[in-house]
């Protein structure tokens, strides 16, 4: 088996940037700057305009170590081989020479300049993908740790060192130019200075060096306090100031005429990897490993910097997912970072964020600097009701080591002002200080929340003011042993909960709460619980790694799983509630078939699963792995395509599957696979593909075809009398003084002349006997009709055809003067012709609409012609046996559909 039987790989969202750095240009096409970012082994391309995901570029083998751009591709460095990407998804180039992991990337012209972790310094033809030049560098003298090409210095590059030197090499002939004193400090950053023959050097040490390059004198010297610098850049637009990074995220902004701090930024919770000022505005885009992208705008009174836009995700990998709401449109996420969000499905620019938890969150705000005091610790899990959205808070959450449950608003996108904490537990009272809440339920009518403690107790608090409602259980519900689970029904009639002495008890909601209805007792402690409120199931995980379905309205457990070879870490049903999706810490996603109770899916993962969750509306499974930031969709395969499920062993290995990969939902992915497949095969492959690939006119000469011509050119005829006399105008036309010189030209939709009668004329010069053909006033669709009653009924296609090109007054005007009577230029002989071809178009099963409409309009108008004719008398038998032919075949698949529909939307699971 080669992965999942029902699920295939989707896309991951969330994902933004990482430690590499970013890469800005200036797109005239576009008009905007074009931002490019790393997401491990991809790279996402936003326009900064608005912070839009534009593009996703291919997958690599390999992490991404750096990225670079020029006017034309996109280079990007995965292990020892590097990529040139066009557009972004399209890969036209391939480096392949270095022996290690490539760090450091340049273009430079019509070369490539790069450099590995052995200090092998390469310099590529671009088109050609020939090296140059090698420059080989020892790496205990002089370590490459960054490279700058000085303005104006034509052929050279300056080279920096982990040692702390600096050289200046010409390319072009592989000469050392000039060796410059060096620092007692790794230098980091070089980056070229407003001025020229200036380059601004950033240390490990943290200082800030502005040399002249020429003369090698040192201009400035600054020193930050935050740590190594990690990045450098100026303002343009007018202003002498300059910008620098560190790794505690904190932005300096420098005034190099008075060589003095302006202002400091807590731009990100991470190191700040980018730094980077537009060219010629006042806008500055910082970017972190802490998985943000932000866009600051100089326009403070004092000159400092606002957040302009951002665009984040997770800055730590999620503890908790779910789906919210009935459309499968939205996801709620909480990360180890004690943030929420809200993750959109459709679009990346619908993400939002709903904070992070605090304890007291208007002083967060004023928190400039440093991590903030009032931080609460990660979300641990949280459940969410969608009745009450637009009223107050719901959603309510436990956090890891606290008795507090914090409540959000979904629809204000903010956390609520109430902390639910049973009197009990306050701080006048407690004794205790080791309880903390372990699990909590909140009812389908939005109003309560029920939670569940380490200490056994079980308390309902109402959501919307924080008042304590109800405790259940004298002595506590589960006296000495945490609650594991809290289930509460659809009518809020019963609230069970489920603990660790593996018990489940059944409670009254309302009324007589000190004690339970029913209790069931289990062989293994609970581990979790997950309800499906529809059918009264719930799912509990057991410590042994057993899985139990429990029937809440028999009380019995009707189903037991046996399979996972490590603790449960989630479980989910499916919106029909037919398959129950099980996540373990043994790697592994099993789907189990609850009416069978066979195990009928399952795939292994490189890392854990931490949490999922199934849509409502079954098209998606949403998964969270240990150490990964993002959340991976899955596609229920079930839904587009026939899945035949067999029954699996619940010891058999599962296959291993890789994650999905993002991609953009404009634009698809490029994939390069273990292989590295080589452009020039790439290439060769995509050739064989026919893309001018056209559909057959007719799949089946069984089945009835309609044409693909628009219902406008053939559902109006029987009307277009009506239609003529509203739309006639109401000033009659004008004829024009002098009529201009015109050739004859051919009635339909496109535009052609009609030169058939001067090449009959120019051929028929020599004789002087009068033809018939010239004598009558037949039309073309006329003459058309009667050469194929003398040339076969193949020639009727070309009738067809020519009929189909018309458009609706003109099809109608054809029809009508089909007849000799009342002016028409037609004949009995040319009737029967019509007539004739209407059968061998019915016969054929193709265009059948155009057939019914044109027979309706030929009977309408010459209904009584027919009649008073013997000989299209007989011919309305053929017309009418055709027509109930096709008619029969159409009405015989058509009831048999709807029969299938009907049955299916009975049918009952």
């Amino acid at each position: 088996m080669r992965g999942s039987v029902i699920f295939q790989q989707n896309r991951a969202l969330g994902y933004v940037s990482n430690h590499v750095q970013a890469y800005v240009r200036y797109i005239e096409k576009r008009n905007e700057n074009v931002i490019t970012t790393c997401v491990g082994k991809s790279f996402h391309v936003y326009g900064a305009n608005s912070f839009r995901l534009i593009r996703v570029g291919g997958l690599h083998p390999e992490d991404i170590s750096c990225i670079a751009a020029d006017g034309f591709l996109t280079y990007v460095a995965s292990g020892n081989v590097i990529y040139g990407w066009r557009s972004s998804t399209q890969l036209r180039k391939t480096y392949k020479g270095h022996e290690k992991r490539v760090h450091l990337l340049l273009p430079f012209g019509k070369h490539l300049l790069s450099v590995d972790e052995g200090s092998l310094l390469k310099i590529w033809f671009v088109g050609t993908e020939e090296v140059y030049l090698e420059i080989p560098f020892n790496n205990e003298q002089f370590e490459i740790s960054a490279l700058m090409h000085p303005a104006s210095y034509k052929n050279k590059i300056l080279l920096g060192s982990s040692q702390g030197g600096l050289q200046l090499w010409n390319i072009k002939n592989a000469k050392l130019v000039y060796t410059f004193k060096g620092f007692d400090s790794k230098v980091v950053v070089l980056e070229q200075a407003p001025a020229i023959d200036v380059a601004a050097i950033g240390l490990q040490n943290g200082k800030i060096v502005l040399m002249n390059l020429k003369f090698e004198e040192t201009i400035i010297e600054l020193t930050q306090d935050w740590g190594p610098v990690t990045g450098i850049t100026f303002r343009t637009d007018g202003h002498p100031i300059m910008a620098t990074a560190s790794t505690n995220g904190q932005v300096t902004f420098w005034n190099l005429e008075e060589q003095a701090i302006v202002s400091t930024l807590l731009a990100h919770d991470d190191s700040v990897t980018s730094l980077q000022c537009f060219p010629n505005e006042p806008l500055l885009l910082t970017t972190s490993p802490d998985n943000s992208m932000k866009l600051w705008i100089f326009d403070l009174p004092d000159g400092g910097a606002r957040l302009l836009r951002i665009r984040d995700g997770h800055g730590a990998p999620p503890t908790c997912i779910r789906y919210h709401g009935s459309t499968g449109q939205h996801i709620l996420s909480a990360g180890e970072d004690s943030s929420l969000r809200i993750f959109s499905t459709i679009s990346e620019t619908l993400n939002k964020s709903l904070g992070k938890a605090s304890y007291n969150r208007k002083a967060s705000k004023k928190h400039r600097k440093g991590e903030d005091p009032f931080r609460m610790p990660a979300i641990s899990l949280f459940t969410s009701e969608t009745t009450r959205d637009k009223e107050w808070d719901s959603i309510a959450a436990a956090h890891v080591g606290l008795v507090q449950v914090t409540t959000w608003s979904f629809d204000k996108c903010r956390m609520g002002e109430l902390k639910l904490i049973p009197e009990v537990f306050q701080n006048k009272n407690r004794t205790d200080f080791g309880v903390t809440a372990t699990a909590l339920c909140l009812s389908h009518c939005g109003n309560f929340v029920t939670i569940g403690y380490s200490s056994g107790h079980l308390e309902r608090f109402n959501i919307q003011s924080g008042i304590h409602r109800a405790t259940y259980g004298k002595p506590p519900a589960h006296d000495g042993v945490a609650v594991r689970g809290i289930s509460m029904d659809n009518l809020n009639q019963f609230v069970v909960s489920g603990g660790a002495e593996g018990k489940l008890k059944w409670w009254l909601f309302k009324q007589n709460t000190n004690k339970p209805v029913c209790s069931l007792q289990l062989e293994e402690p609970v581990s979790l619980f997950s309800t499906h409120r529809e059918s009264a199931m719930i799912v509990v995980a057991l410590d042994d790694f057993t899985v139990l379905i429990v029937d809440s309205d028999s009380r019995a457990v009707v189903r037991k799983f046996v399979g996972h070879k490590g603790p449960i870490t989630d479980a989910c049903f499916s919106p029909d509630s037919r398959w129950l999706l099980t996540a373990s810490r043994d790697c592994t996603v099993k789907v189990w078939d609850i009416p069978s109770a066979y195990l009928v899916d399952h795939f292994r993962m490189p890392q854990v699963c931490t949490s999922l969750s199934m849509s409502p509306t079954g098209d998606f499974l949403a998964t969270t792995y240990v150490d990964n930031k993002g959340i991976y969709l899955w596609a229920n395969k079930t839904l587009f395509s026939h899945v035949s499920l067999r029954a699996i062993k619940p010891d058999a290995e599962a296959p291993l599957m890789n994650l999905p990969a993002t991609i953009s939902d404009e634009n698809a992915t490029a994939l390069i696979d273990e292989t590295e497949m080589e452009i020039d095969d790439l290439e060769d492959a995509m050739e064989d593909i026919n893309l001018n690939y056209e559909s057959p006119p007719q799949l089946s000469r069984e089945l009835i075809t309609m044409s693909n011509l628009a219902a406008s050119r053939w559902q109006n005829l029987l009307n277009l009398d009506i239609i003529k006399k509203r739309n006639r105008p109401k000033q009659a036309p004008q004829k024009p003084k002098s009529a201009p010189f015109f050739l004859p030209t051919v009635s339909g939709l496109d535009f052609q002349f009609d030169l058939s009668e001067a090449l009959d004329q120019q051929a028929d010069d020599s004789s002087r006997i009068v033809k018939q053909k010239q004598v009558e006033q037949l039309t073309s669709f006329g003459k058309l009709l009667k050469d194929a009653v003398s040339n076969g009924d193949e020639e009727f296609m070309k009738a067809i055809n020519f009929l189909q090109k018309l458009g609706p007054s003109m099809v109608d005007f054809e029809i009508r003067n089909l007849s000799p009577l009342d002016g028409g230029s037609g004949s009995v002989s040319v009737m029967n012709a019509f007539m004739r071809m209407i059968v061998a178009l019915l016969e054929s099963n193709r265009g059948f609409e155009l057939g019914q409409s044109w027979l309706s309009v030929f009977l309408k108008s010459h209904g009584r012609t027919i009649v008073d004719n013997e000989e299209l008398r007989a011919m309305l038998d053929e017309v009418e046996q055709a027509q109930a032919k096709g008619w029969n075949l159409l009405e015989e698949r058509l009831l048999y559909g709807m029969g299938v529909v009907s049955s299916l939307r009975n049918f009952n699971v």
